[in-house]
């Protein structure tokens, strides 16, 4: 008599992941159930392109120096971030959500809006909508998705795919910002200064002195510009450095403490808080040597 087929845990089956070490510039996942998710405010480095496929749910996004926004987003939405841009998307209540998000090398896809959008040539313009919709991208963006993870095409067809898709997409010079924004120039410098540095030791204290100002005034003012505290930004910095490693098979234990954290526990409750999946999830989507992860950028533009 066979055995019963073991049942697939909640957490593999509601969430999932695909990368390819010869497509390095994207990252996909994909969230089946959103109740059982819940992410604190946190950002990336990459460029992120979601397309809500069931359910309705919270959406939290803020541009540098405005005051966040929050909306509630269903099916057929289209949701984006730009690359540091501190955001969240959680349920309404109960109700249940679905999505799927492309993370996009920023290199890369300015390299695509300088071959498609002459006029935005120079580097990476980011993306002026944060939410839209547009049934026929939501359905390239949804039917690429299903292709990647089925993994039954070719790696180069897929990047061929990729290349096609957002092409077209970084051809719309509408949804670009014209004009880079306009930041508190002190807490921008520090703000650059994290990221520079989160792989020490930074004390609240320390980085007043950075900013120039006393600690209670940066806490206020850094939360008023980003939505978050100048600790949880350093958190999220480094997580961002983490997931870097964990993409190059580096085991977990010691990216937590090339990371800053207290040790292995803290790095997966910072971790999991932030990406909604365990370091160990994240780590065993794909191991292979760091050189394989290298963005597969297209041809620079020539002036």
């Amino acid at each position: 008599m066979s055995m019963p087929a073991k049942p697939i845990p909640a957490e593999r089956d509601s969430r999932r992941f695909w990368r390819h070490p010869a497509l390095g510039f994207l990252e996909l996942r994909e969230t089946r159930d959103g109740r059982e998710v819940s992410y604190a405010r946190h950002s990336h480095d990459s460029v992120s392109l979601g397309a809500v496929t069931g359910g309705r749910s919270l959406y939290e996004y803020q541009v540098p120096g405005e005051a966040f926004t929050t909306l509630p987003v269903s099916r057929g939405a289209l949701v984006a971030m730009n690359p540091g841009e501190v955001h969240a998307c959680n349920p309404c209540g109960d109700a249940p959500w679905s999505y799927v998000m492309f993370y996009l090398d920023p290199d890369w896809l300015a390299a695509l809006q300088c071959r498609h959008a002459t006029d935005l040539a120079g580097g990476w313009r980011p993306l002026a909508w944060h939410h839209w919709r547009d049934p026929a991208l939501h359905g390239s963006l949804v039917a690429l998705s299903r292709r990647l993870f089925a993994a039954e095409a070719s790696p180069a067809t897929l990047a061929g795919e990729c290349e096609r898709l957002f092409g077209a997409l970084m051809a719309r010079g509408e949804l670009f910002r014209q004009q880079a924004p306009v930041d508190t120039p002190p807490l921008a410098d520090l703000v650059r200064y994290i990221r520079e540095h989160c792989r020490e030791a930074l004390t609240l204290e320390h980085l007043a002195a950075v900013a120039r100002v006393s600690p209670a005034h940066l806490v206020r003012c850094f939360k008023r510009s980003y939505g978050i505290t100048p600790h949880a930004y350093l958190t999220d910095c480094r997580v961002r450095q983490g997931q870097i490693a964990l993409k190059r098979g580096e085991p977990i234990a010691e990216v937590a403490l090339a990371c800053r954290f207290a040790d292995q526990a803290h790095f997966q409750r910072a971790f999991k808080r932030l990406t909604a999946i365990t370091p160990h999830r994240y780590r065993s989507v794909a191991s292979s040597p760091a050189s394989a992860h290298s963005p597969a950028v297209p041809a620079p533009c020539r002036d």
